[in-house]
């Protein structure tokens, strides 16, 4: 493990393996660390950071806000993400990389794709996040940490944070929640703000993180314009809707989506669709 100063926040970042540069971006929505690659769902019977070492230098970090990262208060969008992103590409001297995204993590691969298509060797996304049932839990997320600063205060969304750390799964706790929980200078700034101001800090990264139920992280336009590869892995739930990967593939040109569906998909299946993703992307760079 290793940490760097990226965009200004002091970020996590653990690197492994060697080949073709991947940046990965963890499932678990607002909790997107480097554990996570050890801890959910196929990722835990794969390893990817031991499985794919002869296939990868893989680039895995706490997103901003998450795990032992830092953070700042402010309205969060794709665009800040992106930026902090891209931002550790360039701290690494790394042009272009692959990209990996896992559930909400696709929304981050698709924000940097959007944004800065240059630094995209492929997009390799798994279980995209989207439509109308996400949307709803997404928002509900936000409201009920605003009904929980209204009854408790800052006081008590601190002292929430510091036993959970987690905003997904503990709403009340707040998006800040894991900063909070490790940086005591960074929780006496938090209790110093102005209330209103923070409520509709709160309320701006709600609506521009989740307005509507397109898959969260590109607009239809954004995606309709993208020139990159894109290999798409579909989910089946309330959250990973196959409506969603769908979607991307409709409007994403040079786009392909696996015929595998969840029942089909553990760590060998997984792997291989990753591996063959980047065959196919290197034999098209040598054609």
């Amino acid at each position: 493990m290793a940490f760097a100063d990226i965009d200004g926040i002091r970020t996590q970042y653990e690197i492994a393996g060697d080949g073709p540069p991947l940046l990965m971006l963890a499932p678990a929505a607002f909790d997107s660390s480097i554990s996570r690659w050890r801890l959910n769902g196929v990722w835990k019977a794969m390893q990817p950071l031991d499985t794919l070492r002869g296939d990868f230098r893989m680039i895995a970090y706490d997103r901003r806000e998450a795990g032992e990262s830092g953070g700042r208060i402010e309205a969060l969008n794709w665009d800040v993400y992106a930026r902090h992103a891209v931002a550790l590409l360039d701290h690494l001297r790394i042009d272009k990389a692959f990209i990996l995204g896992g559930c909400m993590g696709v929304s981050l691969a698709l924000a940097i794709a959007a944004r800065y298509p240059q630094r995209v060797q492929a997009l390799l996304l798994h279980w995209p996040v989207g439509g109308y049932r996400w949307m709803l839990k997404a928002r509900s997320i936000f409201d009920r940490h605003l009904e929980f600063l209204g009854a408790h205060g800052f006081e008590g969304v601190v002292a929430r944070a510091r036993q959970s750390g987690l905003f997904w799964n503990d709403p009340e706790a707040g998006p800040w929640s894991a900063v909070i929980r490790h940086d005591a200078v960074f929780a006496g700034r938090y209790l110093a703000q102005d209330a209103a101001d923070y409520r509709e800090i709160v309320r701006a990264s709600r609506d521009h993180l989740f307005g509507d139920t397109m898959p969260s992280g590109a607009g239809g336009e954004e995606l309709l314009a993208m020139k990159l590869p894109a290999f798409i892995m579909s989910g089946d739930d309330a959250s990973h809707s196959a409506s969603s990967a769908m979607a991307l593939r409709e409007l994403i040109a040079d786009a392909q989506l696996s015929p595998l569906m969840p029942p089909q998909q553990d760590a060998a299946t997984v792997a291989a669709w990753l591996r063959a993703s980047k065959a196919e992307v290197l034999r098209r760079v040598h054609d």
